[in-house]
């Protein structure tokens, strides 16, 4: 249990600092800030005095409803909602109407006065507005759309198909918590400034009235769904950290996520997250528990099993994931290029938030997206679950044959999954004319322009470029005919452990591609690591517990090649940059 709450909290707060929060930092440093100073009134003599103190709970009171209307949202929302017979979006939507409430009630404090008065919890003879804040927090929780990961995706799944216990619970509340905390900060600091600084004190009519315009402004940005457009253009500077959430094995396991293993997917473990190279998992999982299909034929529901001869994409996503919305350009013009060729594209529409699940709000988005292949409505995440899946978006290849032959979660990687497209139909019929590749730009945000740091133990590898199955024991490498920049590969005799690896042989290569200024290794043991990189060679004596040792360093970042010829008795950890 204490595992699954670090685990939640984490999450949140890698969550809390990423661009998704961005949208409404405006209205919770407002919402600190509009009613924390003292107001005041002429006195005698010209001289202001303050008539009521400021309400310092008011920051930590929009926070608490943050939390809650999120944490029961996400968890029970879509439940309660099916029970009454209600739309799916109707919580968002009346998020949206009291957002648009509290604003006008700052602009016209009268009108906030009798918004406040049912929320009083004290018996007060003249209701004090200054005191609010719980209800803005409810408004908040019921439209904030944080960005998906595995934490999420597991919350999700529980809330979907109803497998709600202590766990869940625990996981949802820290996760609201940890993502709330960055926003109780914000909050906090708007407080601060109406507090000392003097300019903020003296006109807050007009700082008031400026908060009303700011909240009116992100419900009708919510509405036209402007927050995703603007988190499209700014790049993920939480992208590392959220990988090593991400990829960590630990939390994997803590979650179970993707589902349960049955009969069907039980070989999809024999695919490796975005393998440069064709593998084969096992007969694709059936397409199941789908309440609704457009964009086919009468809206009628599609079985792989009537697709063999084609190949078969399935796209998972969500559409208001901004990740999903980068990946989607790439989609619909696979589609395009390859339809007549025998592709066939499915989007699994797997739903994050109870709002998603309307029919109406999914057309629209694809419509708007230019999605024009079919769309499978997965609202209890039955095939998300009988896929094992657990991000968004996931893309699963799907031979002629029905055989799945490749598994990218995340964006990224897009030429990659192409190359693979391609491949699959020449061999589905090797007569087929080809058009040119898509050569669409990959937009996926980066933190830097520097390749991200590579663990090499098997439950935390990134950027494998190799086409052999990487987990823990002894095994036999080469390197691959084409390696990607900011990959590495291996190459001769390793042992594999969860957090190093080790030659077995007389020696063994790693081979990095990589974009840095300066290149590090993390080594331990005792031996030599021989380092080939621009036609220089560097040999470091590695001795001890283990330490960074440097492998490269320029004046400025630039792409480079390097191979690492590493000893017996020496355990490589991970490759870092700068």
């Amino acid at each position: 249990m204490l595992t699954l709450a670090l685990i939640g909290l984490i999450g949140g707060l890698v969550t809390g600092i990423s661009p998704c929060i961005l949208p409404v930092l405006p209205v919770i440093f407002f919402s600190g800030g509009t009613q924390s100073a003292r107001s005041t009134t002429p006195g005698s003599g010209g001289v202001a005095v303050a008539t009521k103190p400021a309400s310092r709970t008011r920051p930590y009171l929009v926070i608490a409803g943050l939390v809650v209307s999120f944490s029961l949202v996400t968890l029970f929302g879509s439940l309660l909602l099916t029970i009454l017979n209600l739309p799916q979006d109707v919580l968002r939507w009346g998020g949206i109407v009291v957002l648009i409430l509290i604003g006008i009630g700052l602009i016209v404090p009268r009108f906030e006065q009798l918004l406040e008065k049912p929320f009083s919890w004290i018996p007060q003879r003249n209701p004090d507005a200054t005191r609010g804040g719980f209800t803005l927090g409810l408004a908040l929780g019921a439209v904030y759309v944080p960005c998906a990961g595995p934490v999420l995706a597991a919350i999700t799944v529980a809330g979907s198909t109803g497998r709600i216990g202590t766990e869940t619970v625990v996981l949802t509340l820290t996760f609201a918590v940890g993502a709330a905390i960055p926003l109780l900060i914000f909050a906090l600091a708007g407080r601060r400034v109406a507090e000392r600084v003097q300019s903020f004190r003296k006109r807050q009519r007009g700082i008031r009235i400026t908060a009303g315009v700011v909240m009116i402004a992100l419900a009708f940005g919510l509405v036209f769904n402007l927050p995703q457009l603007l988190q499209r253009v700014i790049p993920d500077y939480t992208s590392s950290l959220q990988d090593k959430v991400n990829n960590s094995e630990q939390v994997r396991k803590a979650l179970n996520l993707g589902g349960l293993v049955n009969d069907q997917n039980k070989d999809l473990d024999k695919c490796s997250d975005g393998a440069p190279e064709l593998e084969s998992c096992g007969t694709a999982p059936d397409i199941t528990g789908i309440q609704q299909w457009f964009n086919t034929s009468g809206d009628q529901a599609i079985d792989l099993k009537s697709l063999r001869g084609k190949v078969v994409m399935l796209d998972f996503w969500a559409y208001s994931c901004i990740n999903c919305q980068r990946s989607i350009p790439h989609v619909t013009g696979w589609d395009k290029a390859y339809r007549d060729a025998g592709l066939q594209v499915i989007g699994v529409h797997s739903p994050e938030y109870a709002f998603e699940k309307e029919a109406d709000n999914v057309k629209s988005a694809a419509k708007n997206f230019g999605i024009t292949y079919p769309v499978a409505l997965d609202n209890n995440l039955g095939t998300w679950t009988n896929y094992r899946n657990r991000y968004w978006p996931a893309h699963y290849l799907i031979d002629a044959q029905g055989t799945v032959r490749h598994i990218k979660f995340g964006e990224g990687d897009y030429k990659v999954t192409e190359k693979l497209i391609r491949q699959l139909l020449t061999d589905a019929n090797p007569e087929t004319r080809l058009p040119a590749a898509t050569e669409l730009a990959d937009d996926t945000p980066v933190n830097a322009d520097i390749t991200r740091e590579t663990y090499l133990g098997s439950t935390k590898r990134v950027n494998f470029a190799g086409t052999e199955n990487y987990t823990s024991g002894d095994k036999s490498f080469q390197f691959p005919e084409n390696q990607g920049t900011g990959t590495f590969a291996l190459a001769g005799a390793w042992k594999l452990d969860t957090q190093s690896i080790t030659p077995t042989g007389d020696s063994g290569q790693i081979k990095l591609n990589y974009r840095a200024k300066e290149v590090r290794m993390v080594l331990s043991g005792k031996g030599t690591v021989t380092v080939q990189n621009n036609g220089q060679t560097k040999t470091i004596e590695v001795d001890g517990t283990p330490n960074s040792y440097q492998l490269v360093a320029t004046q400025q970042i630039q792409g480079g090649s390097l191979t690492a010829t590493v000893s017996p008795g020496v355990q490589a950890f991970s490759f870092t940059f700068g």
